[in-house]
């Protein structure tokens, strides 16, 4: 993907992160962060998702517990905010719908939608890709290690036009998932450090994920 993050600035960028956060973790944090600094993003917008087409049949957690979460897990950085944006939309929750609301809300800014590599990847599938990658930059954030080779070839042979919206960020704590500390938690094993303290606390307090 492409690497040519610092560019001479012609419009202020915004970031959003877009993810279920079930729950959010530090890799998310550490991932909106580096994000921010290597692209020269004025601000991280978190949004959760609403009900995301792609994981239908998934049990996802109540969209309160998973805004709280994000809420907490925020708090102490002043360039992180979060949106309900798709929470208080009906239906399934469409990026490209998401991107349309934002671009008419910070129409000033450039935006960068901040994602994980294995959703990247399939960008393609999603719904109405062309569009999508015409309204905002993309950042594919990965693990050390995550071969993205395939797929940049595949955009350049199939997609060029689409190439130069492309960046990768590689993020060492994107060892951590949200899969993992679910299974954790159901197993009654610790989680303390995967994630902030008062998201753990919260997760304790309400008993999630326990079933």
């Amino acid at each position: 993907m492409n690497k040519t993050h610092q560019k001479p600035l012609s419009r202020k960028r915004l970031g959003i992160m877009g993810g279920t956060f079930d729950p959010i973790h530090y890799g998310h944090l550490v991932a909106a962060e580096m994000a921010r600094n290597e692209f020269a993003l004025e601000r991280v917008i978190f949004i959760p998702t609403g009900i995301p087409p792609h994981k239908r049949g998934r049990k996802i957690t109540c969209s309160e517990y998973r805004y709280a979460m994000v809420s907490l897990a925020i708090a102490d950085n002043e360039l992180f905010d979060i949106s309900r944006i798709e929470l208080d939309r009906m239906g399934l929750t469409y990026t490209v719908d998401t991107l349309r609301l934002m671009q008419e809300q910070y129409s000033d800014f450039e935006l960068y939608f901040i994602t994980g590599a294995d959703a990247f990847r399939e960008i393609f599938t999603w719904h109405n890709p062309n569009e999508v990658l015409a309204l905002t930059q993309f950042i594919g954030a990965s693990r050390p290690g995550f071969d993205a080779d395939t797929f940049l070839k595949r955009i350049q042979q199939e997609y060029p036009e689409f190439y130069a919206r492309m960046h990768s960020l590689e993020v060492p704590a994107l060892a951590i998932s949200s899969t993992d500390i679910r299974a954790r938690v159901k197993k009654g094993q610790s989680i303390r450090y995967l994630l902030p303290e008062p998201v753990r606390l919260y997760i304790k307090e309400k008993g999630l994920y326990r079933d």
